[in-house]
């Protein structure tokens, strides 16, 4: 008889099943990988876009249309602030995700990650801005291009410099080609500022495309859950008088409109944001877990990364230098290979070594068997051979010891001059050692 799994683990099954099926639903025959991160090699935004579509031959209705609003919005901002205070920010995340899935929770844990300082720009915050207002109270419509404009024009607060997140863009196609397009002109702001004294202010851009995902049950939970909070909350308002009452979404009192909800995010905005996946670092995040499981998916996800995120010139520069987890990997061989041919090679030095630490050494690091680290000072000539040195450290590393060495010369007295009282000092090598590993934890009992 076969028993239960748990639930936890039980919904994690489910929800790695439809994270797999998520993107063949909506994308044709794209292989998709749970939490994906961009391909190898990092592919750029071509300099051109093509805008004919391959049955015609005539435009993309969208993407000339992005091609127009964006073009408007760009030559008002160039007009109004100058070329060259088009300073934008060197990484922005444009963070997408599933009714429900958190977006506002794992924020935070995403500003961590990437060292991020500025609080997010919420897209459907800037709606119900006073820049909107005023567009709404002249009479006009808001639609993209006032969406883009006022982007734009948030992003060049110097707060954002180093980087931040747009919560909640893009989410349509033409919103897609417009940020293709904003990222082929911060190329040619680099490009046109690289050999001048303006080039640190136009780095080279990194947009990372980050969707959060939740299967369409728990969403519609999660949507659900919301809703009955928010209730609760604003019948508290209602019968103390303190706080602020928060706005009621239908969606979040209706099972089936949560379900449409999620169904037209993955069937549009989701289907938009995958066309990126070519150009941009993508990001989809198994957010269908508690709180920890999702932190350290993001975690994973986020980390660093130099050869996505530095320039090319940069990185040819450093390349040369071999990378921490690349000597590690080989170090265990090596020190293993030393210590064979210590005593092939030179087993009486070695033997004088082991020697030297069990007299000399052990007793001092017992008695800091508590600290962890016990630092000795010798003027034992056996170190003055430079092997017997390497031997000592190589035989405390094999053993789970963390042990550095350091030479010094100390100037010694030897002689006067009687007529000149003039000191003569010799050079006297001492030699200090510490050896670091795990020591004793005490607990105290309550």
């Amino acid at each position: 008889m076969r028993g239960m799994g748990s639930p936890t683990t039980g919904r994690a099954s489910v929800a790695k099943r439809s994270l797999a099926c998520f993107q063949s639903a909506t994308a044709g025959q794209h292989h998709f990988r749970e939490m994906t991160s961009m391909p190898d090699p990092a592919p750029k935004v071509s300099a051109r876009v093509s805008t004919q579509t391959p049955e015609t031959g005539h435009l993309d209705p969208a993407i000339e249309h992005a091609q127009l609003i964006f073009r408007e919005a760009w030559n008002d901002l160039e007009t109004q602030v100058g070329r060259e205070s088009l300073r934008f920010p060197k990484e922005i995340i444009w963070l997408n995700g599933a009714p429900g899935s958190g977006k506002g929770t794992n924020t935070p844990f995403i500003l961590r990650e990437r060292s991020i300082t500025a609080p997010p720009i919420v897209v459907a915050d800037l709606l119900n801005s006073a820049e909107f207002q005023k567009i709404k109270d002249s009479g006009n419509l808001v639609g993209d291009r006032e969406v883009i404009g006022l982007m734009l024009r948030k992003l060049l607060n110097p707060i954002y410099l180093d980087g931040v997140i747009v919560d909640g863009f893009p989410r349509t196609k033409v919103q897609v080609e417009t940020l293709k397009l904003f990222y082929q002109k911060m190329l040619e702001l680099r490009k046109l500022y690289a050999k001048t004294s303006q080039a640190v202010n136009f780095p080279s851009p990194v947009f990372r495309i980050t969707v959060l995902f939740v299967e369409e049950k728990e969403s519609v939970e999660r949507q659900l859950k919301r809703g009955r909070q928010v209730i609760a909350h604003n019948q508290r308002v209602r019968d103390t008088g303190v706080g602020e009452e928060l706005e009621e979404r239908a969606t979040d009192s209706s099972e089936e409109a949560g379900r449409k909800r999620y169904r037209i995010f993955k069937e549009a905005a989701f289907e938009a944001l995958h066309n990126l996946k070519k150009h941009f670092h993508y990001h989809v995040i198994n957010a269908q877990g508690d709180i920890a499981s999702v932190e350290k998916n993001i975690m994973k996800e986020f980390q660093y990364q130099s050869s996505l995120e530095l320039d090319s010139e940069v990185l040819d520069l450093i390349n040369h230098v071999p990378l921490a987890s690349d000597i590690v990997l080989a170090a265990r061989q090596n020190l293993v290979r030393r210590l064979e041919s210590y005593e092939r090679e030179n087993g009486a030095v070695l033997k004088t070594v082991i020697d030297t630490i069990a007299r000399d050494f052990m007793p001092v690091i017992l008695n800091h068997a508590i600290t962890g680290l016990a630092k000795i000072t010798t003027e034992n000539e056996l170190f003055a051979n430079p092997l017997a040195i390497a031997m000592l450290i190589d035989i405390f590393n094999e053993r789970g010891y963390r042990s550095t060495a350091t030479v010094e010369a100390r100037d010694i007295p030897a002689r006067i001059n009687p007529h000149t009282n003039e000191i003569f000092c010799i050079k006297r090598p001492r030699y200090r050692f510490e050896i670091r590993f795990q020591g004793s934890v005490i607990r105290r009992g309550h």
